[in-house]
């Protein structure tokens, strides 16, 4: 059975992005989110296996929505995107409990490698 996977992103090209290539991968997108709100919400709907979670978005920050996902589940598997230069964002997402991260423009490569180290 496919990984069920959500995206969230607050641009929708990178949604889009990701999408192509985890579905050309064989994995199963269950939904996508433009904040970190919508990424709470969407997760008690679809129950993931992983979600892939931008840092910087409006509403809520990519940081604040894992913690709440921890909250609701802290199991959940979550790998954060960032852009260069948000080392120290990514450091707090790493303590906040995130699995791993992918920075952008995304390569499909590291992309696949990260989610499949993650699903293990």
């Amino acid at each position: 059975m496919a990984h069920k996977i959500l995206i969230v992103d607050d641009a929708a090209f990178m949604r889009m992005m990701i999408k192509d290539i985890l579905s050309k991968n064989g994995y199963d997108v269950v939904g996508e989110a433009a904040d970190g709100s919508q990424a709470v919400e969407k997760y008690k709907e679809t129950q993931p296996d992983l979600v892939t979670m931008d840092i910087t978005m409006p509403e809520m920050d990519g940081i604040t929505a894992l913690k709440e996902i921890k909250k609701l589940n802290p199991a959940a598997k979550v790998i954060m995107c960032s852009a260069m230069g948000q080392q120290a964002m990514v450091i707090d997402a790493i303590q906040a409990g995130a699995k791993d991260f992918i920075v952008k423009p995304f390569q499909a490569d590291r992309v696949l490698e990260a989610i499949g180290k993650t699903l293990g």
